[in-house]
């Protein structure tokens, strides 16, 4: 059963990428565009990462209708300091993947939002220990790229049709998730642009398939594993199999 829910999975983000990419197509290059799917596949993930992490504490707290997207921005700042002590950094309910989103198709201006929010991400975490996590994260997503269009309006309709496609992704709640979805993400995207770019798919990951076979043979007539070394430890595709 979690081998099929595995798949099932996987092939929804394949077939989501797959889409976002015919809709990018002729104007964005293949290794450029992996660029643009990660960093807007990541900036739901901290969106989302953090809206459930204040949702479930104040809901248990007694709130069962408590929604950190719906707040304002102001009452949001209330909290900036805690947040930024506890995960690292700091998103406003208006800067939320989400809510971004939903203006997205009306939003004249969304390349410069974007721009900003990105900025204002990355600078939350300044000072803290997550901060050269964050340093430079969306550098590679540049919303003013002449690659999106040649005008403003062009550029932006890229941009919600890239926003559109991340969030219609059916991944539910990440942790519940039987993927992990940036590193298939990643794999993915080599697959399809490795060999168009001049570059060989395996100079830069470890298929998933070899990461499985060797997980097997390390764990064989163990039960259980109390220390692992990789030594070539890059996109973290090498883990214990279902």
């Amino acid at each position: 059963m979690a081998n099929n829910r595995k798949e099932q999975e996987r092939a929804e983000l394949h077939r989501t990428i797959w889409n976002i990419a015919n809709d990018l197509r002729g104007s964005v290059d293949g290794w450029d565009f992996k660029q643009y799917v990660l960093g807007m596949l990541f900036y739901r993930y901290i969106s989302e990462n953090l809206t459930g992490y204040i949702n479930a504490d104040e809901w248990e707290a007694g709130d069962k209708n408590f929604d950190y997207a719906k707040l304002s921005d102001k009452e949001a700042e209330q909290a900036r300091k805690d947040l930024i002590d506890t995960k690292g950094f700091f998103i406003l309910p208006s800067e939320l993947f989400e809510n971004v989103r939903q203006r997205a198709a009306q939003n004249e201006n969304l390349n410069e939002n974007l721009e900003r929010v990105f900025k204002n991400i990355e600078s939350s975490a300044q000072g803290t220990s997550n901060e050269k996590n964050f340093k430079g994260l969306f550098d590679d997503i540049d919303v003013n790229s002449n690659k999106l269009g040649g005008t403003v309006a062009q550029r932006n309709d890229k941009l919600v049709k890239l926003m559109n496609g991340i969030g219609e992704m059916k991944l539910g709640d990440y942790k519940d998730n039987t993927i992990d979805a940036f590193g298939d993400a990643y794999e993915f995207l080599m697959g399809m642009y490795a060999s168009n770019a001049g570059k060989s798919g395996g100079e830069y990951y470890t298929p998933q398939e070899v990461s499985e076979l060797l997980t097997y043979l390390t764990l064989v007539g163990k039960t259980e594993v109390n220390k692992v070394y990789d030594p070539a430890c890059g996109s973290g595709s090498l883990t214990c199999p279902r």
